[in-house]
């Protein structure tokens, strides 16, 4: 299997919130800290993260990164998880995504070897759309990310049409998550809540 390395976004501003989501309490426990078990159970290279308040997370023992373009929102998290992983491929998930599914991640890796391949991007659709957060990406990402960085055009999946990209439709991977659970992110207090309390 091509090189795969796993980065964890964790540089949003968490507005909704009202504080930093990676360490809100789900079920006990830091919500980072759910991505982190399930990421490092997975037969990646390294596990990375990327934050601009490094010292917040170093507990972790993990090696952490600050934004390359700073206030570039999730498109910015994106490329510098690509930019800073040391392997060719690098799988990168939301803090905030504490129902990842290892089933599904360790189908997508596979899809590194797929016959039609190499794909600079491998992504789940989940209700029409592609779920940016929830992908593969290629070095061969990093040019055209690049570009619209510097033109301000931050729509994740903006640079998807200059690319290869590998869409797993739900149909695909319904057997490894049939709720599409994998990609509930936990944004509220009300959300949060919700979640401790056993409702999805």
């Amino acid at each position: 299997m091509p090189g795969l390395s796993a980065a964890i976004v964790a540089g949003g501003r968490s507005s909704r919130m009202g504080r930093d989501k990676s360490f809100v309490l789900l079920h006990g426990k830091p919500m980072i800290e759910h991505v982190v078990t399930c990421v490092r159970a997975l037969p990646v290279e390294s596990v990375l993260l990327i934050a601009n308040r490094p010292d917040d997370y170093a507990y972790l023992r993990l090696p952490t990164h600050a934004d390359v373009y700073p206030d570039k929102g999730s498109l910015g998290g994106i490329f510098s998880a690509v930019h800073h992983s040391p392997s060719e491929y690098t799988l990168v998930v939301g803090c905030d995504m504490p129902y990842l599914s290892d089933a599904l991640l360790r189908y997508m890796a596979s899809l590194l070897n797929e016959r039609a391949g190499p794909y600079d991007v491998i992504v789940p659709v989940h209700d029409n759309h592609p779920q940016g957060l929830h992908a593969i990406y290629r070095k061969t990402c990093l040019a055209p990310i690049q570009a619209d960085l510097e033109a301000d055009r931050l729509k994740v999946i903006g640079f998807y049409s200059t690319v290869k990209v590998r869409y797993i439709q739900p149909a695909e991977y319904h057997d490894l998550d049939r709720d599409g659970r994998s990609f509930q992110n936990i944004n509220t207090p009300e959300e949060l809540e919700r979640a401790n309390q056993g409702e999805v």
